[in-house]
């Protein structure tokens, strides 16, 4: 059996909205993305949010929002995709690399303290593999010493904290709808905010910085028998970047939206059935403390001490997996920045990801399991 590791759940739902899209003809930044950004803040309880074309622009964004002083200090977690840093460094900014929790992979709020100093202006904590960080207790420690906190979401989206949906509980919160995610818009990404002062002037950076997009431009044209010859006209008064989202993006991004919570519990599901099905292993550990109430888990991750060789006998039974991640200051542009992490240094080495996507069979879950314990017996003789 072929079983892959990530797979979008796409249907008629998606089809149908792209070829309304088609029909208008209109398939850059448009009333399609402004329908998804309104959708989107009724979904997670917020007042402002802007689509992107990546989460990586996002955090890019979100971190541009607050104008830190060029060589300030961005305290982020050790083990996090590369764009949670590369946010830092396009904003002329540098990360100071946190150690993260020995269970959740999350930043450490024991290591925040003990690299915090005055020239800390932010920290970005990262929901890794879709686990919440405690937000009760990194907010109000932030807050306490004046720093912006922007949640990395990119794993989560759609899940909650203590009843409060992630990505509202920090100053800004940045989502990725990459291919892979919790829901896709093909590549995709969103800011957002409740306060809207902070983060409206973004729509205008997300447009190479034009004070007024085309179809804005457009739809002051309608019903009006003025007839403006510079209708046309636009100004821009800073450096944008081409980060906006498109309509067809949009478009799928309502579909997915609709089925969010469906492919959250479904998620969850398999997880269980995974959880149970290795609970008497010896050598294969789960590699989160999976809280499945309100959750929206992007990994099914566990642990072995001997991953090669765990990695390898699922490879050669069909069984996709893949590693989550790599210590940042383990790559070459990171190694300047390299500090004490020894809790991220050592049990990265342990994790192995699991296939997990909504349409997952039950029949493909019990084979995964199989291949398991397979190796499990193995191990123990």
């Amino acid at each position: 059996m072929e079983v892959r590791l990530f797979k979008p759940c796409l249907g008629n739902e998606e089809l149908e909205n792209i070829k309304e899209v088609f029909k208008r003809a209109w398939l850059g930044l448009g009333p399609k993305v402004k329908e998804f950004e309104n959708a989107w803040c009724d979904y997670i309880g917020c007042k402002e949010s802007i689509g992107v074309n990546s989460g990586s622009a996002a955090l890019h964004l979100a971190l541009s929002a607050f104008k830190f002083p060029k060589g300030a200090k961005v305290l982020v977690p050790a083990i996090t995709f590369v764009s949670t840093a590369h946010a830092v460094l396009l904003n002329n900014l540098i990360p100071v690399f946190v150690d993260v929790d020995e269970s959740t992979g999350g930043i450490s709020i024991q290591d925040l303290e003990k690299k915090y100093d005055r020239n800390c202006v932010a920290v970005i904590p990262v929901h890794f593999g879709g686990h919440p960080v405690p937000m009760d207790e990194l907010v109000p420690w932030a807050k306490s010493r004046g720093l912006k906190v922007i949640e990395d979401c990119a794993h989560c989206a759609g899940g909650a904290y203590k009843g409060k949906k992630l990505g509202t509980w920090g100053d800004i919160g940045c989502f990725s709808f990459e291919e892979k995610k919790c829901m896709t818009t093909g590549d995709g990404g969103m800011i957002c905010s409740n306060d809207t002062d902070l983060i409206a002037p973004l729509r205008h950076t997300r447009w190479v910085g034009i004070n007024k997009d085309t179809w804005d431009r457009l739809q002051a044209t309608q019903g009006s028998d003025i007839i403006d010859a510079y209708h046309w006209y636009y100004e821009v008064k800073e450096l944008g970047y081409k980060y906006n989202m498109n309509d067809l993006a949009a478009s799928i991004g309502l579909a997915q939206l609709n089925k969010l919570d469906q492919m959250r519990k479904r998620r969850a599901e398999i997880i269980r059935h995974y959880l149970d099905g290795i609970k008497n292993c010896q050598h294969v550990k789960p590699g989160l403390p999976y809280k499945l109430k309100d959750s929206s888990y992007w990994l099914f991750m566990v642990r072995v001490k001997e991953r090669d060789r765990f990695i390898l006998h699922m490879m050669k039974r069909g069984v996709s997996t893949g590693v989550h991640y790599m210590p940042l200051t383990m790559h070459p542009l990171y190694q300047k920045y390299d500090t004490e992490i020894p809790v991220a240094k050592r049990i990265w080495r342990e994790f192995v990801t699991l296939p997990l996507f909504p349409e997952l069979s039950d029949e493909q879950i019990e084979y995964v399991i199989e291949c398991i314990k397979e190796f499990d017996n193995q191990i123990k003789v």
